[in-house]
């Protein structure tokens, strides 16, 4: 008999792992390595528990050793797609019904199966399939995963908990109920954390999902399906279907029980999606909810008051960890140039010192981008730059795509606040500064703010604590996560819920209590203890 109040264990950071040399972990993390780079995984499509195997196989390879084989994938085709969907709804009924309490534990369980059994399973492949060092890897497949279950698992009993006043003789609640219909996760590259939230969050509130990760996740994301079963994730509530995106997104966007779509990607990605939903709404059965976080151009402001050693490593963090491929990079910084000379001198050799290599090497603080693709992009602004006469190239520019994607650490000084390296979204270890007049600060500030589509993070660095108060409030729509006197990046789950607003996205805080209100459609139920027996009311007596 089930007849106590239920009170879920209180949700923590996961704590960092240091890999220090000769740790404990650091040998388990390496030998962990060396197994996944001695076999070739052979990855299914996941849907409803079954393992199905298409004709049409992708290879998986490191960005930083293109040759190496790591494992091979099957694409989703037609059958497959509409096969998830179906799965996703089947299965819809028996997952909502099933008690919170329950759902939570399976995420729960989660959890401590990756941070104690399987932490260097989802590092290796991240490290591997994503080229990511071994810090990068270890505070996002582990710790910010966890928390994401953690987290949310919290948030969810605290939703539920929130409920309405009662008069006398009535009863008034809300029943939190899961969306009508399917939710489709469409996943980055970029984080396994996200790849996993993007999916878990609907479903720890009761959606059942439709997963298409993207094409150079798929190792990290097959793992993660594997430890969700053995957590006890019913068959069919999360259907893995890796696939061409524009194949999987016209079947899925155009089926009428579409209930929402949880997405972290490029603005252009999202904004077509975006389109297709409203040239089908008619055709749904209600309205889909569109959670999405696109790109950033991500800034760093200098007061002329700020410290500048601070600066100079939240420059370098910010802008070259993980190649400058996080949608929070630091990628354009404004400075005054009565502490220019003093910051340049500095960047440039902290910069030089940077090391960039193959993830197996413990010692590189960068590794490879993500693909062939990113390379050209990165490269293509990088050669601009040397020849134009609107901007300077300081330090790097170097690259080399032989045997991996790299790309040297690079920064730029734009003479024109508009130059290209100061507007577009880049994804690439490219920093372009621009120099402003002390005495025109507060123009500068505006030209922050009015530079970019975006508005995802930003940072400001000053000493005075009246100049910093100044800066926020100038800056108040510039970014949804705003940092002083810190790097841009590094939001932590259920300490910074994370999003944007503007063209980078619907802000709607992954982290936090805010987005898994998304995925519920709230239904109000007034009970009535006493119901009247006359219509009438007392003031129509004579």
């Amino acid at each position: 008999m089930n007849n106590f109040r239920l009170t879920l264990p209180a949700a923590y950071n996961e704590p960092i792992k240091s890999y220090l040399p000769k740790s404990p972990e650091r040998k388990l993390l390496e030998a962990e390595i060396e197994r996944q780079l001695g076999q070739v995984v052979d990855i299914p499509l996941v849907i409803n528990g079954n393992k199905i195997r298409t004709s049409t196989k992708k290879k998986i390879v490191p960005p930083h050793d293109h040759q190496h084989l790591l494992a091979t994938y099957s694409n989703a085709e037609d059958e497959h797609i509409h096969l998830a969907i179906e799965s996703a709804l089947d299965v819809k009924n028996d997952w909502e019904s099933m008690p919170w309490q329950d759902r939570a534990s399976i995420f729960l369980k989660a959890a401590d199966l990756i941070s104690r059994k399987y932490t260097y399973l989802l590092n290796a492949a991240t490290m591997l399939g994503q080229s990511k060092t071994a810090y990068q890897a270890e505070i996002d497949a582990t710790c910010e995963l966890v928390d994401f279950f953690r987290f949310n698992v919290k948030f969810m009993e605290e939703i539920y908990a929130r409920q309405p006043f009662s008069e006398k003789g009535t009863w008034n609640r809300i029943e939190y109920r899961p969306l009508e219909g399917f939710v489709f996760a469409l996943t980055p590259f970029n984080f396994t954390a996200i790849a996993a939230n993007l999916c878990a969050a609907p479903a720890i509130m009761g959606n059942t999902i439709v997963w298409k990760p993207s094409s150079t996740a798929i190792l990290s994301g097959y793992y993660l399906m594997r430890i969700l079963k053995e957590a006890g994730l019913p068959d069919g509530v999360i259907n893995f279907i890796p696939g061409k995106g524009p194949r999987v997104g016209d079947i899925v966007l155009n089926h009428k029980d579409l209930a929402g779509i949880h997405f972290t990607g490029s603005t252009k990605v999202f904004q077509s999606v975006w389109k297709k939903v409203g040239e089908n709404i008619a055709g749904y059965k209600s309205y889909p909810r569109i959670v999405g976080e696109t790109g950033g151009k991500d800034y760093i402001f200098v007061h002329p008051t700020a410290d500048i050693d601070q600066v100079a490593a939240a420059a370098i963090r910010g802008a070259f960890e993980y190649q400058g491929q996080k949608c929070s990079a630091a990628s354009r910084m404004y400075v005054p140039k009565s502490r220019w000379n003093e910051l340049k001198d500095k960047l440039v050799l902290l910069t030089r010192g940077i090391s960039i290599g193959n993830v197996t090497e413990f010692k590189h603080f960068m590794n490879a981008v993500i693909d062939e693709g990113a390379f050209d992009t990165a490269v293509g602004y990088i050669e601009r730059a040397k020849t134009s006469k609107d901007a300077e190239l300081l330090v790097g520019g170097g690259a080399d795509k032989t045997k991996g994607y790299f790309v040297e650490p690079t920064i730029i000084l734009a003479k024109r606040q508009d130059y290209e390296t100061m507007t577009e979204e880049i994804f690439g270890p490219v920093l372009t500064v621009f120099v402003y007049e002390n005495q025109m600060l507060n123009q500068t500030l505006d030209i922050v703010d009015k530079t970019s589509i975006y508005a995802l993070t930003g940072a400001v660095f000053a000493t005075d604590r009246n100049a910093i108060n100044r800066m926020m409030k100038k800056l108040v729509h510039s970014a949804g996560n705003f940092y002083i006197n810190d790097k841009p990046t590094g939001a932590v789950v259920g300490q910074q819920p994370f999003g944007g607003s503007r063209g980078s996205g619907t802000n709607d805080k992954a982290g936090s209590m805010l987005n898994l209100l998304r995925w519920t459609s709230a239904r109000t139920i007034k009970e009535n203890f006493v119901p009247p027996q006359d219509y009438r009311y007392p003031f129509m007596k004579d």
